[in-house]
């Protein structure tokens, strides 16, 4: 894909600019990287963006980027400098009103060098403009999740038995990379038998037994968006046990999917899916969390949880994901990113893949 446009970045920073009106602020001073290349469209490893509420904005890079900020940046005035923050606070003019600027990530000797300016917290700002995506985000998050499910149905085809984690994993990282992802968004989790136990496996050398469950945690990016799935399957007839905590936490998974709608509480949702699970029994085994935003970020906001007490706006994509950790036995996961869509639509599963346990050769 192509970057996004320069509407759509304009319209970006425009939103931005309105809540930071909205607190009486002059700009803000943007230094995440990941919030650099949202709201200017820049791929490189260094830059900044002034984002004044009246006026244009200042894009800062060092020279390594001149000619690729004048291909990816429109719209603002570029400057080649390798003092990003200095420079940045000499344009932090034009008001009496404070700047905000990202305490969250800007380093404590960054921000002493700022003392000179009055100064306020940026609250995540552009992490909450972020949280619902535009057209050109939703294209490449669905782009992203095709490619990671076309390419665990081709590695499903088998064989696996006999095979290591780590052959596998690499295997299905291939296959992503080959269908046209520009990367895979995160390192995979590929876990056989009792590996499948331990939320966040490495993939190790253990060969691929008859028996056991594998649960593969996997994306693709493409166009810097992370697609996030996960898969728990059976190689060969599956024991009971097996079948009976698969089919706990897919009921549950299922239900929260089904919440996934413009208005829901976050840690409402968080508790109706811990009710499932407490209700077949399982909920002790639920260690992890049950899902985040994902975007430009494999975690982004929102997360959920009992604390998150927002609503969920159409156009948020999250994953939803709980699972059954069992120690030294196995566990189940499966998780899905889900667009939410507005008032009265069902949510859309991006990652549209079978989630009844598959027995695998």
């Amino acid at each position: 894909m192509t970057g996004p446009s320069a509407d759509q970045l304009q319209a970006r920073r425009d939103a931005v600019v309105r809540r930071l009106r909205d607190r009486g602020l002059a700009g803000l001073l943007v230094t995440t990287l990941v919030n650099v290349r949202y709201l200017t469209g820049f791929t490189g490893s260094n830059g900044a963006l002034v984002l004044p509420t009246e006026g244009t904005g200042v894009f800062l890079t060092d020279g390594r980027y001149q000619d690729q900020a004048a291909d990816e940046v429109p719209g603002l005035e570029l400057l080649i400098t390798r003092d990003l923050v200095g420079e940045g606070g000499r344009r932090m003019t034009g008001s009496s009103d404070a700047w905000a600027v990202e305490t969250h990530t800007l380093s404590v000797d960054d921000h002493s060098r700022l003392d000179e300016h009055e100064v306020a917290s940026a609250e995540r700002v552009v992490e909450s403009v972020r949280e619902v995506k535009d057209e050109y985000e939703v294209e490449a998050l669905r782009e992203a999740c095709a490619i990671s499910v076309q390419a665990l149905g081709a590695l499903l085809e088998g064989p696996l038995v006999g095979r290591s984690e780590r052959d596998v994993a690499r295997d299905l990282e291939w296959r992503m990379l080959s269908l046209g992802a520009e990367a895979i968004a995160f390192e995979t989790i590929l876990a056989s038998g009792p590996h499948s136990a331990v939320p966040h496996h490495h993939p190790t050398d253990r060969v691929i037994e008859s028996g056991d469950l594998l649960k593969i945690d996997f994306g693709a990016r493409v166009a810097g968006y992370h697609a996030d799935c996960t898969r728990t399957v059976v190689l060969g007839p599956p024991a009971d046990w097996q079948r009976e905590i698969h089919a706990a936490v897919r009921e549950a998974q299922a239900a929260g999917v089904e919440a996934l709608v413009e208005g829901a509480v976050p840690s409402d949702v968080d508790a109706l899916v811990r009710g499932s699970l407490d209700a077949a029994g399982w909920l002790d085994w639920f260690t992890t969390g049950l899902g985040h935003g994902v975007g430009l970020q494999i975690h982004e906001d929102p997360f959920f949880g009992p604390s998150n007490a927002g609503r969920l706006a159409p156009r948020t994509t999250l994953t939803m994901e709980p699972g059954i950790y069992l120690p030294g036995r196995g566990g189940v996961r499966i998780e899905d990113t889900v667009l939410v869509t507005s008032q009265g639509q069902r949510p859309v599963v991006l990652t549209e893949f079978p989630t009844e346990l598959l027995e695998i050769a």
